[in-house]
């Protein structure tokens, strides 16, 4: 697959085959021996047949020597796990073991323990006591036994187990990515919009990140100096002239640009890009006598201010921002890029977040208007039906132009179906339907006094989506946001009289959560009634208990979700945090604080 595009190893992940350390003449541990590595094995094979970094490539697990039955043995295991740059570990049993001679203790990783739900040895007695340990130490690790006895040569892995170790696996992955690495804000502040108020602080103790900051005059430098990969340049606006279709113009004439003038956006935009993702992670063939631009910013997820002292004057960077998060650019498939318009970082940083879990292009939107059954009737005489009729409603989401051009759901799986497909699954046929169902339509002179063009599309697949946002509160500190529901296709009437009501030049989704009758998930209303900021980001798939246990790991509490009960894990310290699920989310993730700082 792909070389990664930042500096710093991905994550490995760890398996330490824990055993009873008793030997003599009945030969306890011995008889133990082979179960306990064949759990590694199984554990192993597990992770690396189902998880991908997010340059695709199979996650990196390696077991440890031997069982580790004292702790001279849990100290070999450490220092080889040191080299190889574990930052993830599972501790596997079938039976009793000495839980702190064997438990990991180094306060750095993320910990998940599987004791083998077997009759013949006590291995949920160890997970029991190891887990009561890890929580006397405060040192959380992730619980994980199976619902029903397995006999001891069993050494298949059941459908519950296997779905929370993925689960921990997926997330401690992602989670443990994001350190080492930079968000970098292309300007500062935009319209007043809070989530644009950086705080490095957050990024660096929750996130394990750094802040880099560059003012967007250094575009300009580049453009004008000519520090830009020429070659590159050349063959992205070919692709662009061949590829992306320019849409109407809706502004009134006497402001509407010349021919040329729009052409002359087109390089402009495009040289953006080229310039951004060089700023982001740097680029060995910039010109000679340019060392210092070649090296970038190690970027993981990136913001551009945009509005208005840029807009006023330049074309806007909506091209930049739509293409960078798509799955595809003239190179073909690639890594999805996190580009933040109008540099809300929160926004940026939960794009980011559901891209490390599901290697997936993701879509930056306003969470712009809540439509009810009885509005959409009045408006166009349609009576809702389906999923947006079992939310009362749906939300618009719909923003200038940045969303990544896969939420248009042309990509086809194998069944037909619209999807969001991981990048590395992103046929040369997706890449032309995509496109064919965009255009580039020149930007609102309204808004954007300098031009520019939005990217236009309409979401017509009905996809199961996650929404989310990441707010950062005074006195209290992040916390996120998950709605689960699915993108949904008005008639096509319908959606026009909508949209028209709007922009109709900015690409349109609409979105109904999944309700439950009750609290901030009683209705649409009530979840776009109860949504902490302007901004949403949006992924492909239900992946909300994905999102819950990785905020455990990052000590960040979940203050409104809709993920069904039975789907949450988080470690098993945050059961004595209280009876209720997510108080106890917030008292432990207070307790415990931040894991960098």
């Amino acid at each position: 697959m792909a070389a990664s595009r930042l500096i710093g190893d991905y994550p490995v992940i760890g398996i330490r085959p824990t055993i009873d350390g008793r030997r003599g003449a009945l030969q306890v541990r011995e008889s133990l021996e082979e179960q306990t590595m064949n759990m590694a094995k199984s554990a192993a094979k597990l992770f690396t047949d189902n998880l991908k970094y997010s340059n695709g490539e199979p996650v990196k697990v390696v077991i440890a020597d031997t069982t580790i039955g004292r702790v001279a043995e849990s100290a070999a295991c450490a220092s080889k796990f040191q080299k190889e740059g574990v930052s993830i570990t599972l501790t596997v049993t079938p039976c009793w073991c000495y839980g702190a001679e064997t438990m990991d203790m180094d306060p750095m990783t993320i910990k998940g323990v599987w004791g083998f739900n077997g009759t013949e040895r006590p291995g949920a007695v160890y997970l029991a006591s190891v887990l009561a340990t890890h929580a006397q130490k405060g040192l959380p690790a992730f619980g994980i036994y199976g619902h029903d006895v397995q006999e001891a040569d069993d050494t298949s892995i059941p459908a519950d187990v296997e779905e929370k170790l993925l689960r921990f696996g997926r997330a401690a992955v992602a989670a443990a990515s994001m350190r080492g690495k930079s968000y970098l804000q292309i300007g500062s502040i935009c319209m007043g919009i809070g989530g644009s108020i950086i705080d490095p602080a957050f990024i660096e103790e929750y996130l394990g990140m750094r802040v880099e900051s560059v003012d967007e005059v250094e575009i300009i430098r580049r453009m004008t100096e000519g520090i830009y990969d020429h070659a590159e340049f050349e063959r992205a606006l070919a692709w662009t002239k061949e590829k992306c279709k320019e849409g109407f113009d809706k502004n009134p004439e006497f402001i509407q640009k010349s021919r040329e003038e729009k052409d002359a956006d087109w390089e402009f935009v495009v040289k953006m890009m080229v310039i951004i993702k060089d700023l982001m992670n740097g680029n060995p063939s910039l010109p000679e006598g340019c060392e210092e631009e070649k090296v970038g910013h190690n970027a993981l997820a990136a913001g551009f201010q945009g509005q208005r002292q840029w807009t006023d004057f330049y074309p806007n960077c909506d091209f930049a921002e739509a293409m960078l998060n798509t799955s595809f650019d003239w190179n073909g498939a690639r890594e999805p890029y996190v580009l933040a318009t109008e540099n809300d970082v929160l926004n940026g940083l939960g794009m980011m977040f559901m891209k490390l879990l599901t290697n997936r292009a993701q879509i930056f939107a306003d969470v712009r208007t809540y439509w009810s059954g009885e509005a959409v009737k009045r408006a166009t005489g349609y009576e809702i039906e389906g999923k947006a009729k079992e939310a009362n409603g749906f939300i618009h989401l719909i923003n200038s132009g940045a969303a990544c051009l896969d939420a248009c759901g042309e990509a086809k799986d194998e069944n037909g179906n619209g999807v969001m497909k991981p990048w590395y699954d992103v046929t040369e046929e997706d890449q032309e339907a995509i496109l064919n169902a965009t255009t580039w339509n020149p930007a609102d002179r309204g808004y954007f006094r300098g031009g520019g063009y939005s990217s236009r599309f309409l979401t017509t697949a009905e996809m199961p989506a996650t929404m989310i946002r990441l707010n950062l509160v005074k006195g209290l500190g992040p916390v996120l946001q998950i709605a689960e529901g699915w993108t949904i296709n008005l008639p096509e009437e319908v959606s026009d009289k909508l949209w028209k009501r709007t922009d109709y030049t900015w690409p349109c989704t609409w979105f109904a959560p999944r309700c439950t009758g009750t609290g901030a998930f009683r209705d649409a209303y009530e979840v776009m009634n109860h949504w902490g900021a302007n901004h949403g980001a949006i992924s492909y798939g239900h992946i909300g208990a994905d999102l819950i246990t990785m905020c455990s790991m990052l000590r960040i509490p979940v203050c409104m979700h809709n993920v069904p009960e039975e789907k949450i894990f988080r470690p098993a310290a945050w059961n004595a945090f209280g009876m209720d699920a997510e108080g106890a989310d917030f008292r432990a993730c207070q307790t415990y604080g931040p894991l960098y700082k």
